[in-house]
């Protein structure tokens, strides 16, 4: 059984990975990590709005790769709803370019990486961040991906 990803595209570029990419990398994330099956939403969306979002949720005026909302499930609800991963296109098309990483290659990471938000792994502190770039490292390894963090 599989975690159902649903993708939203709501940008103009061309060449976006398939939603069976996009399912393959949350899957890979998420089995690694739990035996839960979830559903979640993907959102490819302009510079545009990645900024507008970014600036209202966490006060930083200026678009990013990755966002993540987790949802918080009611007491007594169950429910497989893990939350939503906004991805802003132009960002991670330019990252890949500047840090020469196969564009493909950080489609996944960043994928792999809001799942892991949306699980409760964070960055904030460098034990936090170690463990979570382990993981990362780790999932990606599956893949016959090569560390992001190497220089």
């Amino acid at each position: 059984m599989t975690n159902h990803v649903d993708l939203q595209i709501a940008c103009d570029e061309k060449g976006l990975p398939s939603l069976g990419l996009f399912q393959r990398w949350a899957d890979i994330a998420l089995t690694t990590v739990t035996d839960q099956i979830f559903e979640l939403t993907i959102r490819l969306v302009t510079i545009e709005e990645s900024q507008q979002l970014n600036s209202q949720y966490r006060q930083k005026n200026r678009p990013t790769n990755v966002l993540s909302f987790p949802f918080e499930v009611p007491k007594g609800i169950e429910l497989n709803l893990l939350g939503d991963l906004v991805v802003c296109v132009a960002v991670v098309e330019l990252e890949a370019k500047e840090q020469n990483k196969v564009l493909l290659d950080h489609w996944a990471h960043m994928i792999i990486h809001g799942c892991l938000h949306l699980l409760g792994y964070d960055h904030i502190n460098n034990a936090d961040a170690d463990k979570m770039e382990a993981l990362e490292i780790k999932i990606l390894a599956q893949l016959s991906i090569k560390n992001p963090y190497d220089s």
